[in-house]
């Protein structure tokens, strides 16, 4: 037995039996686990055998009391007048005996929970003291959100190098549109994204277990009773997309509702251990429970064909053609237990891609012949009710639909409703996180837990702890014993971002989860408990993970081991994006706003330049049909397909174009009278308002960024003070002439602003529309400019970030020199009227506080994340490119200013450096910080760009930006464009050469070369290997191993008509391998004439033959060397 094993053994013996510090019997879960163990890895592939639970001791009295408490009180959800609702199986098994279990179900006293849980002073009273532990158990999660640093092409690049070099396999899987939903079993709870105990959570449960009953039949009360006792005796956690058209509208109303298996997680002593895709298919297949399409990628070959599939589906790919072409590129296909088409449409939301093991092919190989797919044995039975029938039944109460949907899951499945009691009864106080924070940890995975904790909330990151009372351990609970439920609720992107950075710093930090609940137990130790547990915990560090870590693969390092990337197609996109997202704007703003807000988005994706065209036109045709339609009443969100798909099926009748535009439509599915009833508009995911594109493409080159002169244009200052932002406002203001156009310019200072300073901004937009405003104020993360992003919505003016020019660093988008720079400016000050000048006693402590506000992004990142949110970019000059290296003694001061800083803010979180436990130690260094600028002004002079070059280089950018003549810069994110077909690209001018040449030799080369214009048409060159319309995607998708790879290229004759002209083309190899052409001809062609096609050129040889096309022998033949390439 392990040290962790013995340790909980311990503990669970040398505790009196009423005291459930552990509140799922550790010692019976790991000597349970470690068998499992045993027989999952070490006894090949017997099968393991489940064993009931062992019966408890019969309860006292006083328990039994609680316990009738908590099954009427909670089980019931609703209880007046001493009428207690009381949960009946969903008798759809003739036979079953939880069905009759149920019935016979006598009608419990109503007691009052708040004398349990709810008295004011249980908590209170409970003083954190030297005998005070805690005790914290992960009881769901999901994966890790790791946000990629590089590029979506450097992270192509990579994973093709990995899998090319055998040290990966790519697995890619189908995206459901749905929402995440875990199960930990009856006790273990069932829970969303960030939340339990509402009505996702009781659709997720009816979800699952009517899939019980679909899988198993008549078995399936049986069934989900060994689940549920399995699942938690093991501490697994099973996480599901769960697919329902009764909780909203995504990109298509599902045909049916349905759940598909993404992750199963044992959640044991240490991290949570993740299975791999191969073992969540064999724990699916053993329990009938649904999966989902899976496809391996493990050859340089296969890789480099997928990537290549996707670019040419991107923007028209559906379910069958998507599902089709990975099938036919893929090394292996696991088809799901639930297939895309048939339970949810052709609208396929997108793929995900990752790096997994290079042993999974394998292990898949084995999974797959060692578990085939289970028979479903309730197939054609009368399951009862549907979800959506129990919705419509009881559509006007929340509440009700969700006892109603728990009354038919039956009591086998779901005997215990304890976590949908009311949300306001099970608040518990925020001085719960405060004490566990203060309390020792009973365990190591507590501790880390903590550490976790304390970081987050130091840091300030934008996250939330909630905690809930645990109605599970009514039983437990006492004045020394407490229990509670704690939601780590992330609230945007960043604080992923800024925790990964943390975990790079310090490789021990856990991950921080999506989807993160943990059960949290306070209690007071006697010193032989106390002494226990100190020498277990002692006993057990370094030994508690396991291996269990979810960021290596079989070695491979952290970065390459969470590389993924999520690909998401343009049919699902217009849907959701475009129309469903674009409402509020479009009727709150109108239909000009509308469309600057879709033609942005497809910008910031790289849409190609036709299809932009088309979803213009389709679009500016909704927008006039809905508005119509609605007049000034907002269609929601949550019912739009109801009025989008319609359009959308007769817009795509239109054309065969049109029908390529849509993807699929019709058939639709009404929700209106089953629709769920969901508190504030929104589904669990949080997108039926807004879904923000987490990955998109680059904005192309040559695309021009029209800044239109009936619109506002917010000019905004992402830097820090001394960046010269006041400055520059106050020549822009006195420019003569403006931007080069008759706006007025207005310019407003943060630091003379009394209130709110940005929705002052808005509120001066809403009042001059067509003015444009210098917002002189610092604005410096994702909050601010997120706002900014609001008020152009809102008052249709578009936002141009101006920033400080510099190199920045790995972690902060400006260097140390930049830095000096500015604090050196702002020591020059007199007066400043926000009061930060040299009479200031913490300047230095305050500009590094601005600093810190960028911690975390890259100069990269900073740059292409302005880019993407408002698509235009204005950098100010400040260093002279040729200037000297930063002195020793400034890098010294500043380094140890921002060691002081980290040892600040760590103890004090943002204290003011006059406070604390720093205050001689700030003092000191301010000081030397003025020394040393003092000292070194020569150089920090000589180093910075003239003021009025600045202010010029500013003033231009400005003025093309405002005329339309700026060319937004390249993010360096590839362009996931169309690719229609693959090719030989060929230099035109050894082209144009050899023709020249030709014409010299040849009579009748000569004859007809003399009256075409070449040069004007023989720009370029290629031989089309194959085209996606007439040779198919994979056939395309294949040529992908040989993308940017030379080839040499045999031209060897001329043939023409007085239509069309060719040139014969034999292709050579790559590494010993021969290219070959899906065309029956391989040819060059160099011209054609008005009106005929260029694919005409295909008909030569057989023109010739008949004697109706012209041949001239190229001899000796001429040989180029081209590329391949996609087009």
């Amino acid at each position: 037995m392990s040290l962790s094993r013995r340790f909980l053994c311990t503990l669970s013996h040398s505790f009196p039996h009423k005291s459930t510090l552990f509140p799922f019997s550790r010692s019976r879960y790991f000597s349970t686990l470690a068998m499992s163990q045993k027989q999952r890895r070490g006894s090949g592939n017997r099968e393991q055998k489940w064993q009931p639970k062992t019966k408890p001791n019969p309860v006292t009295s006083a328990s039994a009391s609680v316990d009738e408490a908590v099954t009427s009180k909670l089980g019931g959800l609703s209880i007046s007048d001493g009428q207690v609702w009381k949960p009946k199986s969903y008798g759809t098994v003739a036979g079953s005996n939880a069905a009759s279990a149920a019935d016979v179900q006598t009608e419990k006293n109503n007691v009052d929970l708040s004398r349990i849980f709810l008295k004011p002073n249980l908590l209170e009273n409970f003083k954190v003291d030297n005998s005070t532990y805690s005790l914290a158990q992960i009881r769901a999660t999901f994966y890790p959100k790791f946000e990629n640093e590089k590029s979506d092409q450097e992270i192509r690049i990579r994973m093709i190098e990995m899998v090319s070099k055998g040290l990966a396999t790519l697995e890619v899987s189908l995206k459901h549109s749905g929402s995440l939903f875990m199960y930990a079993g009856n006790e273990g709870g069932a829970y969303a994204k960030n939340s339990f105990g509402n009505i996702y959570t009781a659709v997720g449960v009816f979800v699952l277990g009517r899939m019980f009953h679909e899988a198993w039949g008549s078995k399936a009360g049986e069934k989900q009773a060994q689940f549920n006792d399995f699942i938690e005796r093991n501490r697994i956690c099973i996480s599901m997309e769960l697919v329902t058209a009764v909780l909203g509208d995504h990109g298509q109303r599902p045909r049916e509702d349905y759940a598909v298996v993404t992750a199963v997680t044992e959640l044991g002593n240490g991290k949570p251990k993740f299975y791999s895709t191969p073992e969540v298919i064999a724990f699916c297949r053993k329990w009938r429970l649904p999966t989902n399409h899976v496809w391996l990628f493990s050859t340089r070959k296969s890789v480099t064909s997928f990537f290549a599939a996707y670019d040419l589906l991107c923007e028209e790919g559906t379910a069958t053609s998507v599902c089709r072409a990975l099938d036919e590129v893929a090394d292996i296909s696991a088809p799901g237990s639930k297939d895309h088409i048939t339970v949810q449409g052709e609208i396929l939301e997108g793929l995900v891609a990752r790096i997994v093991s290079h042993e999974s092919s394998k292990h898949m190989e084995e999974v797959l012949k060692d578990h085939p797919p289970p028979s479903a044995d309730g197939a054609g039975m009368d399951l009862g009710p549907s979800l959506r029938e129990i919705c419509a039944a009881n559509r006007l109460d929340e509440k009700q639909q969700i006892k109603a949907l728990l009354q038919k899951v039956g009591s086998s499945f779901c005997p215990d409703h304890s976590d949908w009691c009311d949300s306001h009864s099970r608040n518990a106080d925020r001085s719960v996180l405060t004490k566990f924070l203060q309390a020792h940890p009973a365990d190591y995975s507590t501790a880390k837990l903590q550490e976790m904790i304390r970081l987050m909330k130091e840091k300030r990151f934008p996250a939330a702890f909630k905690c809930y009372h645990n109605f599970h351990k009514a039983e437990s609970m006492s004045s020394d014993n407490l229990f509670y439920k704690m939601v780590i609720h992330v609230h945007s992107d960043s604080g992923f971002r800024r925790y990964q950075k943390e975990m790079r710093h310090k490789p021990g930090l856990w991950p921080l989860y999506r989807g993160f609940f943990v059960d949290v137990n306070l209690f007071k130790a006697n010193k032989e408990r106390a002494a226990g547990i100190a020498k277990s915990n002692n006993d057990i560090v370094g030994h508690v993970n396991n291996g269990s870590s979810t960021s290596t693969i079989d070695g491979l390092a952290n970065e390459d081991a969470n590389l993924m990337i999520k690909l998401k197609f343009l049919t699902y996109k217009l849907r959701t994006f475009l129309i469903r997202n674009g409402l509020s704007i479009l009727f709150k703003d109108g239909p000009a706003a509308y469309r600057a807000y879709y033609l942005r988005q497809m910008k910031i994706w790289g849409t190609s330049a036709g299809k932009q065209r088309e979803l213009s036109k389709m679009l500016d045709e909704w927008a006039v049909y809905i508005r119509r339609k609605c007049g000034n009443r907002q269609l929601s969100s949550a019912i739009y397909l109801s009025e989008a798909e319609p359009f959308l099926e007769q817009y795509a009748k239109r054309s065969p174009e049109n029908q390529a535009l849509i993807g699929s439509a019709g058939n639709l599915v009404k929700t209106e009278d089953f629709l769920a009833v969901v508190e504030g508009g929104m589904d669990e995911e949080g997108d039926l308002a807004t879904e923000r594109e987490e990955a998109p493409a680059s904005l192309s080159p040559s695309v021009k960024d029209t800044i239109q002169k009936t619109e506002g244009l917010i000019v905004f200052f992402p830097g820090i003070p001394g960046c010269a932002k006041s400055a520059l406002c106050k020549e822009l203001l006195n420019t003569p002439g403006g931007l080069g156009d008759d706006r007025p310019v207005q310019s407003l200072m943060g630091d003379l602003i009394k209130g709110r300073y940005w929705p002052k901004i808005a509120d001066e937009c809403r009042k001059k529309p067509y003015s444009i405003i210098l917002a002189d104020k610092n604005a410096p993360n994702e909050e601010v400019w997120k706002q900014i992003e609001n008020m152009c919505h809102s008052t249709r003016a578009s936002a141009v970030p101006v920033i400080p020019d510099s190199e920045g660093t790995d972690s902060n988008p400006f260097a140390l020199d930049a830095l000096a720079v500015f604090m050196f400016r702002v020591l020059q000050r007199d007066n400043h009227p926000g009061n930060l000048d040299k009479s200031s006693p913490n300047v230095g402590y305050v500009m590094l506080m601005f600093y810190h506000l960028y911690d975390g992004k890259s100069r990269k990142y900073f740059e292409d994340e302005l880019v993407e949110r408002f698509g235009s970019l204005v950098k100010i000059p400040l260093l002279e490119p040729d200037r000297s290296p930063l002195p020793a003694s400034l890098i010294s001061v500043l380094e140890e200013g921002l060691n002081l800083y980290n040892l600040h803010t760590k103890r004090h979180g943002r204290l003011e450096s006059n406070k604390g436990s720093y205050v001689q130690e700030w003092a000191k260094w301010e000081k030397k910080l003025r020394d040393t600028l003092s000292a070194n002004a020569e150089y920090l002079n000589s180093i910075q760009v003239p003021f009025e070059f600045a202010v010029q280089q500013v003033s231009e950018q400005l003025r093309k930006i405002a005329k339309g003549d700026y060319t937004i810069p390249s993010t360096e994110k590839r362009k996931l464009g169309t690719v229609v077909f693959a090719a030989v690209d060929l230099p035109a001018a050894e082209i144009q050469g050899l023709l020249n040449k030709l014409s010299g030799m040849n009579s009748k080369a000569e004859a007809f070369l003399e009256d075409k214009p070449m040069d004007n048409f023989l720009r370029k060159a290629h031989v089309t290997l194959a085209h996606k319309k007439s040779h198919g995607v994979s056939a395309v998708a294949s040529y992908g191993l040989y993308l940017h790879r030379q080839v040499p290229v045999e031209l060897n004759a001329l043939l023409f008509t007085d239509k069309m002209a060719a040139l014969q083309a034999q292709l050579g190899s790559i590494d010993d391998e021969k290219i070959v052409s899906k065309n029956e001809w391989p040819h060059v062609t160099i011209w054609t004439g008005e009106g005929v096609p260029p694919k005409e050129a295909n008909t030569l040889p057989q023109l010739l033959s008949e004697g109706k096309a012209t041949v001239v022998e190229i001899n000796p033949p001429l040989t180029v060397s081209g590329t391949v390439e996609f087009y």
